[in-house]
């Protein structure tokens, strides 16, 4: 236990976390934040001001984790001295419970640590389009819809739906969600890319062992000051009806979206809002975070980490493996981390797989290892 405790304060007091948590730095970046929104004409540009108050944002918010973590740390050394003196038992019980809830404020700030892309601390979008196979990989795709939902839940994040196709039997043919929380972009985009599953087919009466294939894509949500230009002659709009089941309108009105950006031919559609203007919104925002996508593919190699290498969803391409039978096992074949604990990593505990993913996207110094093609390559 005592091993455990150096090893956190060893790393919290390390000299590679000053370069991001370098308390009396950031004190006064945020006091001259504060002056500047002060000044007379501050917010006659929306653009600038927008920005400046994102940077006020996040570091209230580092300040405030490294506020916590000292006074966790503070109470835990102190409860652990007198455990030392006293030999008491119960105190021995109650500092293993104030470990135990240190540790997670200790692995965010490890992870968080590793976030320090232009666009780590931003929103992300998520999309999920099954491989061939029909309903085998339809089904894997709403597997893997729903591990990432239980992931953001877990991590107090909001997730909106923006786009829901059904297969046809089970499953989903494809799948887009909003996921809103702190660094949501910088901890999906580990998880871009062909995920592949092996097990026996609930949907096959010999009960044979099938492979199946998905791909996650992942875009981050861009700032409202981070302009992309979008003609309006340059978009062909479509109304349709919603599919599934859902509100009043749906199946009845033509609520749902689908606009292509005739000069990249980029399509994309939102159709879970009731109305055409929340469709509308909802699908210009995934547009814009593709065409920044296309652009930065354009101008910076070392966008790899939005862009990436284009891959088949087939053998070979995937990044990670997830083997239901003869044995269980989650192996990602990017870092080689692994874990037997498959039900745990279904329902969203996939934090082992980031981590792993980011400290090696560090070492490398590049951007992603080997991501997901573009949807429009399916």
């Amino acid at each position: 236990m005592r091993f455990v405790f150096v090893c956190a304060v060893s790393m919290i007091r390390s000299p590679n976390f000053g370069g991001i948590f370098d308390h009396s730095r950031m004190t006064a970046e945020l006091q001259e934040l504060e002056a500047k929104m002060g000044q007379p004409g501050f917010w006659s540009d929306a653009h600038a001001a927008a920005g400046v108050s994102r940077r006020k944002v996040k570091l209230e918010r580092e300040l405030q984790q490294w506020h916590d973590i000292e006074r966790k740390l503070g109470d835990v050394t102190a409860l652990l001295e007198l455990a030392q003196e006293s030999g008491d038992a119960a105190l021995e019980t109650e500092l293993a419970s104030e470990l135990d809830r240190f540790e997670p404020l200790l692995a965010a700030l490890r992870v968080e640590h590793l976030l320090s892309g232009e666009l780590d601390q931003n929103n992300a979008i998520l999309a999920i389009h099954p491989g061939a196979g029909g309903t085998e990989s339809q089904d894997w795709a709403q597997m893997l819809l729903r591990m990432y939902v239980r992931w953001a839940e877990g991590k107090g994040f909001k997730v909106e739906t923006l786009d829901f196709q059904s297969g046809d039997e089970a499953g989903v043919k494809s799948a887009t969600i909003a996921v809103t929380g702190p660094y949501a972009y910088g901890y999906l985009k580990a998880e871009a890319g062909v995920h592949r599953l092996v097990r026996i087919s609930p949907f096959d009466a010999n009960k044979r062992r099938h492979t199946s294939f998905a791909s996650v894509f992942v875009y981050p949500e861009l700032n409202d000051d981070l302009e992309v230009a979008i003609d309006d002659k340059d978009l062909k709009i479509d109304t349709f009806r919603s599919g599934g089941a859902g509100g009043q309108n749906v199946n009845k009105v033509e609520t749902a979206i689908r606009i292509t950006h005739l000069p990249t031919g980029l399509v994309v559609q939102c159709q879970n809002e009731r109305s055409q203007l929340q469709n509308r919104n909802g699908a210009m925002k995934i547009l814009k975070a593709r065409l920044y996508e296309v652009e930065q593919k354009k101008k910076e190699a070392e966008f790899n980490a939005i862009v990436g290498e284009k891959k088949d969803i087939a053998w070979g391409s995937q990044i990670r493996s997830y083997v239901f039978q003869p044995y269980q096992m989650v192996k990602d074949h990017r870092t080689g981390y692994e874990v037997g604990q498959v039900a745990a990593v279904m329902d969203g505990d996939v934090d082992g797989f980031i981590e792993a993913y980011l400290k090696k996207q560090l070492t490398k110094g590049s951007g992603q290892l080997s991501p997901a093609q573009s949807p429009d390559d399916l």
